[in-house]
Protein backbone atom coordinates (compact mmCIF):
# COMPACT_ATOMS: atom_id res chain seq x y z
CA UNK A 1 0.00 0.00 0.00
CA UNK A 2 1.30 3.94 -0.85
CA UNK A 3 2.12 6.14 1.76
CA UNK A 4 -1.44 8.56 2.23
CA UNK A 5 -1.29 12.02 2.22
CA UNK A 6 -4.05 12.24 5.02
CA UNK A 7 -6.86 10.82 5.66
CA UNK A 8 -10.18 12.80 6.60
CA UNK A 9 -10.44 16.86 5.11
CA UNK A 10 -8.29 18.59 3.57
CA UNK A 11 -9.86 21.96 2.77
CA UNK A 12 -9.90 23.43 -0.69
CA UNK A 13 -8.59 26.94 0.90
CA UNK A 14 -9.92 29.66 -0.69
CA UNK A 15 -7.35 32.60 -1.93
CA UNK A 16 -8.47 36.04 0.25
CA UNK A 17 -8.48 39.78 -1.44
CA UNK A 18 -7.60 43.59 -0.58
CA UNK A 19 -9.85 45.67 -2.52
CA UNK A 20 -7.30 46.54 -4.98
CA UNK A 21 -7.34 42.76 -5.84
CA UNK A 22 -3.93 41.20 -4.71
CA UNK A 23 -3.52 38.78 -2.23
CA UNK A 24 -4.57 39.50 1.97
CA UNK A 25 -1.81 37.16 3.78
CA UNK A 26 -3.27 38.34 7.04
CA UNK A 27 -6.14 36.99 6.27
CA UNK A 28 -5.10 33.68 4.88
CA UNK A 29 -3.42 33.18 7.77
CA UNK A 30 -6.12 33.85 9.91
CA UNK A 31 -8.47 31.40 8.06
CA UNK A 32 -5.39 28.48 8.00
CA UNK A 33 -5.40 28.70 11.62
CA UNK A 34 -9.22 27.90 11.53
CA UNK A 35 -8.39 25.17 9.95
CA UNK A 36 -5.44 24.04 11.97
CA UNK A 37 -8.25 24.17 15.16
CA UNK A 38 -10.71 23.19 13.15
CA UNK A 39 -9.53 19.75 12.76
CA UNK A 40 -8.77 19.73 9.37
CA UNK A 41 -6.80 17.15 8.30
CA UNK A 42 -4.78 18.85 5.57
CA UNK A 43 -4.20 21.96 3.31
CA UNK A 44 -4.88 22.37 -0.22
CA UNK A 45 -3.77 25.95 -1.62
CA UNK A 46 -3.73 27.10 -4.86
CA UNK A 47 -6.23 24.92 -6.32
CA UNK A 48 -9.54 25.47 -8.33
CA UNK A 49 -11.16 27.38 -5.00
CA UNK A 50 -8.11 29.53 -4.14
CA UNK A 51 -8.52 31.06 -7.87
CA UNK A 52 -5.00 29.73 -8.94
CA UNK A 53 -6.11 30.17 -12.54
CA UNK A 54 -6.29 34.05 -11.76
CA UNK A 55 -2.77 34.25 -10.03
CA UNK A 56 0.44 34.53 -12.07
CA UNK A 57 3.29 32.49 -11.11
CA UNK A 58 4.79 34.95 -8.47
CA UNK A 59 1.47 35.31 -7.01
CA UNK A 60 0.83 31.23 -6.60
CA UNK A 61 4.44 30.20 -5.72
CA UNK A 62 4.04 32.79 -2.84
CA UNK A 63 0.86 32.31 -1.61
CA UNK A 64 2.42 28.29 -1.20
CA UNK A 65 5.54 29.32 0.30
CA UNK A 66 3.17 31.57 2.48
CA UNK A 67 1.09 28.73 2.97
CA UNK A 68 3.62 25.87 4.13
CA UNK A 69 5.63 28.79 6.28
CA UNK A 70 2.33 29.12 7.98
CA UNK A 71 1.37 26.00 8.58
CA UNK A 72 4.86 24.59 9.40
CA UNK A 73 4.26 21.18 9.50
CA UNK A 74 1.44 21.01 11.48
CA UNK A 75 -0.48 19.43 8.39
CA UNK A 76 0.01 18.78 4.67
CA UNK A 77 0.19 21.36 2.81
CA UNK A 78 -0.81 20.02 -1.13
CA UNK A 79 0.01 22.58 -3.56
CA UNK A 80 -1.87 23.06 -6.52
CA UNK A 81 -0.01 23.02 -9.59
CA UNK A 82 -1.61 21.71 -12.31
CA UNK A 83 -1.22 23.18 -16.16
CA UNK A 84 -2.48 22.21 -19.65
CA UNK A 85 1.56 22.82 -20.33
CA UNK A 86 3.54 19.90 -19.09
CA UNK A 87 6.27 21.84 -18.84
CA UNK A 88 5.02 24.46 -17.07
CA UNK A 89 3.64 21.72 -14.53
CA UNK A 90 6.77 20.80 -13.92
CA UNK A 91 8.41 24.00 -13.27
CA UNK A 92 5.65 25.33 -10.85
CA UNK A 93 5.42 21.82 -9.17
CA UNK A 94 9.18 21.80 -8.76
CA UNK A 95 9.14 25.49 -6.96
CA UNK A 96 6.55 24.67 -4.90
CA UNK A 97 8.70 21.45 -3.50
CA UNK A 98 11.30 24.37 -3.00
CA UNK A 99 9.07 26.32 -1.17
CA UNK A 100 8.16 23.96 1.10
CA UNK A 101 5.10 21.77 -0.54
CA UNK A 102 4.75 18.51 0.89
CA UNK A 103 2.31 17.09 -2.03
CA UNK A 104 0.84 17.90 -5.33
CA UNK A 105 -2.53 18.66 -6.48
CA UNK A 106 -2.26 17.88 -10.69
CA UNK A 107 -5.67 18.91 -12.84
CA UNK A 108 -6.23 17.22 -16.00
CA UNK A 109 -5.10 19.48 -19.14
CA UNK A 110 -7.74 21.52 -20.24
CA UNK A 111 -8.86 23.70 -23.12
CA UNK A 112 -6.01 21.82 -25.31
CA UNK A 113 -7.22 18.70 -23.45
CA UNK A 114 -5.15 14.98 -24.37
CA UNK A 115 -6.00 11.09 -24.72
CA UNK A 116 -5.86 8.84 -22.16
CA UNK A 117 -2.47 7.97 -23.51
CA UNK A 118 -1.60 11.46 -23.29
CA UNK A 119 -2.78 11.54 -19.88
CA UNK A 120 -0.31 8.42 -18.66
CA UNK A 121 2.44 9.75 -20.03
CA UNK A 122 1.95 14.17 -18.40
CA UNK A 123 1.16 12.41 -15.08
CA UNK A 124 4.03 10.10 -15.22
CA UNK A 125 6.52 12.92 -16.35
CA UNK A 126 5.50 15.49 -13.28
CA UNK A 127 5.55 12.26 -11.18
CA UNK A 128 9.19 11.67 -12.42
CA UNK A 129 10.66 15.37 -12.50
CA UNK A 130 9.24 16.64 -9.52
CA UNK A 131 9.51 14.19 -7.00
CA UNK A 132 6.43 14.41 -4.43
CA UNK A 133 3.16 12.13 -3.88
CA UNK A 134 0.79 13.44 -6.69
CA UNK A 135 -2.50 13.20 -6.43
CA UNK A 136 -4.75 13.07 -8.86
CA UNK A 137 -7.58 15.98 -9.82
CA UNK A 138 -10.50 14.69 -12.15
CA UNK A 139 -13.45 17.39 -12.61
CA UNK A 140 -14.58 16.88 -16.12
CA UNK A 141 -16.59 19.84 -15.81
CA UNK A 142 -14.46 22.46 -15.48
CA UNK A 143 -11.71 20.66 -17.80
CA UNK A 144 -13.44 18.38 -20.57
CA UNK A 145 -10.94 15.61 -19.85
CA UNK A 146 -12.52 12.76 -17.54
CA UNK A 147 -10.12 10.19 -16.70
CA UNK A 148 -11.28 6.53 -17.46
CA UNK A 149 -11.05 3.96 -14.61
CA UNK A 150 -8.30 1.96 -16.90
CA UNK A 151 -6.12 4.99 -17.00
CA UNK A 152 -6.15 5.23 -13.57
CA UNK A 153 -4.77 1.83 -13.04
CA UNK A 154 -2.29 2.71 -15.67
CA UNK A 155 -1.11 6.03 -13.37
CA UNK A 156 -1.17 3.75 -10.24
CA UNK A 157 1.51 1.89 -10.75
CA UNK A 158 3.82 4.87 -10.90
CA UNK A 159 5.10 4.99 -7.32
CA UNK A 160 4.59 8.91 -6.81
CA UNK A 161 1.14 8.97 -7.71
CA UNK A 162 -0.79 8.27 -4.62
CA UNK A 163 -4.20 9.42 -5.37
CA UNK A 164 -7.04 11.13 -6.78
CA UNK A 165 -9.54 13.87 -5.93
CA UNK A 166 -12.49 12.57 -7.63
CA UNK A 167 -15.07 15.58 -8.78
CA UNK A 168 -16.45 13.54 -12.10
CA UNK A 169 -20.17 12.61 -10.04
CA UNK A 170 -19.94 9.39 -11.41
CA UNK A 171 -20.18 7.04 -8.53
CA UNK A 172 -19.94 3.57 -10.94
CA UNK A 173 -16.49 4.76 -12.78
CA UNK A 174 -15.16 5.74 -9.22
CA UNK A 175 -16.50 1.65 -7.92
CA UNK A 176 -14.62 0.25 -10.88
CA UNK A 177 -11.56 2.61 -10.08
CA UNK A 178 -11.54 1.25 -7.17
CA UNK A 179 -11.77 -2.00 -7.82
CA UNK A 180 -8.67 -2.02 -10.53
CA UNK A 181 -6.42 0.13 -8.50
CA UNK A 182 -7.35 -1.28 -4.47
CA UNK A 183 -4.80 0.00 -2.68
CA UNK A 184 -2.23 1.43 -5.06
CA UNK A 185 -4.41 4.95 -5.06
CA UNK A 186 -6.48 6.52 -2.44
CA UNK A 187 -9.95 8.11 -3.56
CA UNK A 188 -10.84 11.69 -2.27
CA UNK A 189 -14.20 12.96 -2.74
CA UNK A 190 -14.32 16.26 -4.79
CA UNK A 191 -17.45 16.57 -4.10
CA UNK A 192 -18.94 17.90 -0.76
CA UNK A 193 -22.37 16.26 -1.51
CA UNK A 194 -20.81 12.62 -1.85
CA UNK A 195 -18.32 12.48 0.96
CA UNK A 196 -20.14 9.59 2.73
CA UNK A 197 -21.03 7.83 -0.73
CA UNK A 198 -17.11 7.73 -1.64
CA UNK A 199 -15.93 6.35 1.95
CA UNK A 200 -18.54 4.08 1.42
CA UNK A 201 -16.68 2.78 -1.81
CA UNK A 202 -13.33 2.88 0.08
CA UNK A 203 -12.41 6.33 -0.26
CA UNK A 204 -10.07 7.96 2.53
CA UNK A 205 -11.19 11.23 2.33
CA UNK A 206 -12.75 14.74 1.20
CA UNK A 207 -11.06 17.91 -0.80
CA UNK A 208 -13.53 19.86 0.17
CA UNK A 209 -15.28 23.53 -0.35
CA UNK A 210 -17.39 23.22 2.41
CA UNK A 211 -14.66 22.86 5.01
CA UNK A 212 -13.82 26.51 4.58
CA UNK A 213 -17.00 27.11 6.38
CA UNK A 214 -17.24 24.16 8.45
CA UNK A 215 -14.14 22.72 8.95
CA UNK A 216 -14.54 20.75 12.29
CA UNK A 217 -18.18 19.28 10.62
CA UNK A 218 -16.34 18.42 7.02
CA UNK A 219 -13.79 16.59 9.20
CA UNK A 220 -16.60 15.06 11.33
CA UNK A 221 -18.54 13.24 8.77
CA UNK A 222 -15.05 11.72 7.96
CA UNK A 223 -14.14 10.77 11.61
CA UNK A 224 -17.56 9.65 12.40
CA UNK A 225 -17.49 7.05 9.44
CA UNK A 226 -14.35 5.58 10.37
CA UNK A 227 -15.13 5.03 13.92
CA UNK A 228 -17.80 3.08 12.67
CA UNK A 229 -20.83 5.31 13.68
CA UNK A 230 -22.20 5.19 9.98
CA UNK A 231 -26.02 6.94 10.69
CA UNK A 232 -24.34 9.55 12.45
CA UNK A 233 -21.86 10.64 9.61
CA UNK A 234 -25.12 9.88 7.04
CA UNK A 235 -26.89 12.58 9.30
CA UNK A 236 -24.67 15.02 9.61
CA UNK A 237 -23.63 14.84 5.66
CA UNK A 238 -27.64 15.38 5.30
CA UNK A 239 -27.97 18.09 7.46
CA UNK A 240 -25.69 20.11 5.51
CA UNK A 241 -26.77 19.38 2.17
CA UNK A 242 -28.82 22.25 2.10
CA UNK A 243 -25.57 24.47 2.75
CA UNK A 244 -23.39 22.59 0.44
CA UNK A 245 -25.75 23.16 -2.62
CA UNK A 246 -25.68 26.67 -1.86
CA UNK A 247 -22.31 26.81 -2.22
CA UNK A 248 -22.47 25.90 -5.78
CA UNK A 249 -25.24 28.03 -6.68
CA UNK A 250 -22.78 29.99 -8.78
CA UNK A 251 -19.73 29.05 -9.79
CA UNK A 252 -16.68 28.04 -7.69
CA UNK A 253 -15.69 29.96 -5.39
CA UNK A 254 -18.15 32.64 -5.84
CA UNK A 255 -20.40 31.33 -3.39
CA UNK A 256 -17.48 30.15 -1.04
CA UNK A 257 -15.86 33.33 -0.96
CA UNK A 258 -19.16 35.36 -0.35
CA UNK A 259 -20.15 33.22 3.05
CA UNK A 260 -16.81 33.80 4.58
CA UNK A 261 -17.37 37.25 4.25
CA UNK A 262 -20.58 36.99 5.97
CA UNK A 263 -18.97 35.15 8.44
CA UNK A 264 -16.71 37.84 8.95
CA UNK A 265 -13.34 36.67 7.11
CA UNK A 266 -12.48 39.65 4.72
CA UNK A 267 -12.11 37.24 2.00
CA UNK A 268 -12.75 39.92 -0.13
CA UNK A 269 -14.01 39.29 -4.12
CA UNK A 270 -13.11 36.96 -6.70
CA UNK A 271 -10.90 37.88 -9.34
CA UNK A 272 -12.58 38.97 -12.66
CA UNK A 273 -13.90 37.58 -14.93
CA UNK A 274 -15.99 36.15 -11.97
CA UNK A 275 -18.82 38.51 -10.90
CA UNK A 276 -20.32 38.93 -7.98
CA UNK A 277 -22.97 36.65 -6.24
CA UNK A 278 -26.20 38.69 -7.01
CA UNK A 279 -28.81 39.20 -4.63
CA UNK A 280 -31.38 36.05 -4.96
CA UNK A 281 -28.11 33.47 -4.40
CA UNK A 282 -27.02 35.77 -1.80
CA UNK A 283 -29.79 35.30 -0.29
CA UNK A 284 -30.02 31.64 -0.72
CA UNK A 285 -26.83 31.61 0.89
CA UNK A 286 -27.64 33.49 3.75
CA UNK A 287 -30.88 30.97 4.24
CA UNK A 288 -28.43 28.26 4.33
CA UNK A 289 -25.26 29.65 6.73
CA UNK A 290 -28.59 30.22 8.80
CA UNK A 291 -30.28 26.86 8.53
CA UNK A 292 -26.50 25.12 9.20
CA UNK A 293 -26.51 27.14 12.37
CA UNK A 294 -23.50 29.15 11.14
CA UNK A 295 -24.97 32.77 10.87
CA UNK A 296 -27.82 33.92 12.85
CA UNK A 297 -30.77 35.23 11.16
Amino acid sequence: MKQTIFKGSGVAIITPMLEDGSVNYPVLKELLEQQIAGGTDAIVICGTTGEASALNDTEHLDVIEFACATVNRRLPVIAGTGSNDTRHAVALSREAKNRGADALLQVTPYYNKTSQAGLVRHFNAVADAVGLPMILYNVPSRTGMNIQPETYAELAKHPLIVATKEASGNVSAIAKTVALCGDELAIYSGNDDQILPLLALGGIGVISVLANVAPRETHDICRLYFEGKHAESLALQLRLLELIEALFCDVNPIPVKEAMNLLGHDAGQCRMPLAPLNAANRERLCTALCVAGFLKA
